[in-house]
């Protein structure tokens, strides 16, 4: 968690990371900075000087930031009961203990499916976090706690590859409820566990942000940003561009045609004059 400290420690700085990261995934919106601020760390520079933002959802903190703004999001402003549970802000209300809230939402069809998906909900304990500061990577004054990358599926494909790079090609599980999406799935679960998740998306944050319907999501903590940009690097040399290049389905399509010209057209001449 965030402390009111300097971070001297990484290799490349959060602005020089988001410059690669957007340069080598071509994204369109910026990479996030996410910071779990201890108690009465939100008054300090330069989170003091950051827009304070008034009922707003988690992942509409994580919209504005990933626009540009630099944000900060105090407890009785987190307007998302769901995630102001996930952050151990607030207990969960009792319809989505019991699972009725989902159903009502259409979500689920049985209460207990929806009550089934809250008990195995990763979380914070209370008083871990007092207020939650979110900004572009280049804005960030040190390492954040988390990162998340907003963008499309090949974008962030690349992300996790790096990932796999970095943890000699073990597998890649993703960790999700299809619910709670960016807060729990891409914040919360790197936070509490380590490494990167990945997730496609939820109900929540599909209906309450900008988010489109070719993006989805990823976190990871923050001290992985220095090993993941490295083994990003090395993707970007070959094979990044390789297989956007498409040149295995270009060879496909050029051969095709070649056989469909050596059969000769279906057509007299002149039958289509």
């Amino acid at each position: 968690m965030t402390e009111p400290s300097p971070d001297t420690t990484n290799a490349v700085s959060p602005a020089e990371a988001q410059e690669r990261l957007t340069a080598i995934l071509g994204l369109d919106s910026e990479p996030v900075g996410v910071f779990l601020l201890a108690q009465d760390a939100a008054g300090t520079p330069p989170f003091s000087e950051w827009r304070q933002l008034s009922k707003h959802r988690y992942c509409q903190a994580l919209m504005r930031a990933r626009r540009g703004a630099a944000v900060v999001l105090e407890p009785d402003e987190l307007s998302c009961p769901a995630a102001a549970a996930a952050f151990g802000l607030r207990a969960l209300p009792e319809g989505l203990v019991n699972g009725k809230g989902l159903v009502g939402f259409g979500i689920v069809q049985k209460p207990a499916t929806g009550a089934r998906m809250f008990q195995d909900m990763p979380h914070l304990e209370p008083g871990t976090v007092d207020a939650i500061a979110l900004a572009p990577l280049r804005l960030a004054p040190r390492t954040p706690d988390v990162v998340v990358v907003e963008g499309t599926p090949e974008q962030l494909m690349w992300m996790v590859l790096a990932d796999l790079n970095r943890d000699q090609g073990a597998r890649r599980r993703a960790h999700t409820a299809v619910l709670q999406a960016t807060c729990v799935d891409s914040t919360i679960v790197p936070f509490l566990e380590g490494g990167l998740n990945f997730s496609l998306g939820c109900y929540g944050c599909r209906e309450a942000t900008d988010l489109a319907p070719s993006e989805t999501v990823i976190g990871f903590p923050g001290e992985l940003l220095d090993p993941l940009m490295e083994r990003l690097i090395a993707l970007a040399e070959k094979a990044v561009p390789r297989s956007r290049a498409k040149g295995v389905h270009a060879a496909l399509i050029a051969a095709e045609a070649e056989a469909d010209h050596a059969e000769g057209s279906p057509f007299e001449e002149g039958e289509l004059q």
